[in-house]
């Protein structure tokens, strides 16, 4: 059998403990937020300038990310951090995808910060199924130099059952999205959630439609189930979905939750939505409300939502959700404070 990224991804996941059958309705398993800064000098082509990079390490660049992340558990409820970072900075090239042991380091330093806090860390590696321009196993690092990046990576963290792999942020343009889904790796892993990104920047709105659900639907582990293996959606709530503008004007629920639950529902499976967010604006306190609210309605089969972004970005960034600490306690934003923080979403989502 030729060797499949997903498909050997999961051969390794034999004990898997997170269900994806359920049918009865709870709250949103998942509530939290990405903290950028790793990823920095990223861009949708596969490149990333490392010089660029600002680690949200407090030792590293004096931007105090665990400081964030134990706010938004303590203060807001969050229980999951997704940790971007560049395929280039953990590696010293695509050729070997052995870990840089100064960099790979300097990450873990996050990584570590974020457990520490008891919530769930998302492993995301942010290069848009590319490196420098070229897709993974479609004319650029061929499926085996991806398959041991995250062997590399897997094999460092499969003790932690609060570690999420998210195998690629972002795909898009993929010329044929069931070869991106037989793109081969394997993983050490045995109990965490893997994440498994479809085309079109993996839009809820298009995962269905695209193909992305029915090729990623395929991947199973050796037992034939697919526990623990998530579909990982994005959704920005601007005029174009491209999370670049402060005013919402959507809550997507018609185009995309809708469709998407239905789907999943259909198939016995779960997704998780990553990325999410805009501006902190009125409008999109109002539409994120109705979206969350949707989405704990659906509870089955989505499992939660990740906002974007805080880390090292600047407060004045566009859909920035950094907290601001004022010296003696942490303030948000009003788009956390005021829809994406748990313990404001549950009464939106008790009055849907």
């Amino acid at each position: 059998m030729a060797t499949n990224f997903l498909y050997s991804f999961v051969v390794a996941v034999s004990t898997m403990t997170v269900a994806v059958n359920a049918q009865t309705f709870a709250p949103l398993q998942f509530a939290g937020v990405n903290i950028a800064g790793f990823d920095f000098g990223c861009g949708t082509d596969g490149t990333c300038i490392i010089s660029e990079v600002v680690p949200p390490v407090y030792q590293l660049s004096g931007v105090d990310g665990l400081g964030q992340m134990q706010h938004f558990v303590k203060d807001d409820g969050y229980n999951v951090f997704r940790l971007p970072v560049g395929w280039q900075y953990l590696t010293y090239n695509q050729s070997t995808s052995v870990l840089n042991e100064t960099q790979f380091s300097n990450y873990n330093m996050l990584v570590s910060d974020c457990l520490s806090t008891g919530a769930h860390c998302e492993i995301d590696i942010h290069n848009y199924a590319r490196y420098d321009g070229e897709i993974i196993g479609q004319g650029g690092p061929s499926n085996e130099v991806f398959a041991e990046l995250w062997y590399n990576i897997a094999s460092y963290w499969q003790n932690e059952t609060n570690v999420i792999f998210g195998v690629m942020n972002e795909p898009h343009d993929i010329p044929n999205i069931t070869t991106w889904a037989e793109s081969g790796m394997e993983a050490g892993a045995t109990t965490q959630m893997i994440l498994l990104p479809g085309n079109n920047y993996t839009s809820a709105e298009t995962f269905v439609s695209s193909g992305s659900a029915e090729a990623l639907g395929m991947v199973r582990n050796p037992d034939g189930t697919f526990t623990n293996l998530i579909m990982d959606v994005h959704k920005y709530l601007d005029y174009d979905n491209s999370g670049t503008h402060a005013p919402c004007v959507t809550n997507n629920i018609e185009d995309s939750w809708y469709p998407l639950s239905t789907w999943l529902r259909a198939n016995g499976r779960q997704a998780l939505n990553t990325e999410t967010g805009g501006g902190n604006v009125d409008s999109c306190v109002g539409y994120i409300s109705q979206q969350i609210g949707y989405q704990a309605a659906q509870s089955d089969v989505i499992l939660g939502y990740l906002g974007w972004s805080a880390g090292s970005f600047a407060t004045d960034y566009v859909l920035s959700e950094v907290p601001y600490y004022n010296g003696t306690g942490w303030n948000d934003t009003l788009l956390v404070s005021m829809a994406m923080s748990p313990m404001t979403n549950m009464l939106v989502a008790s009055v849907l």
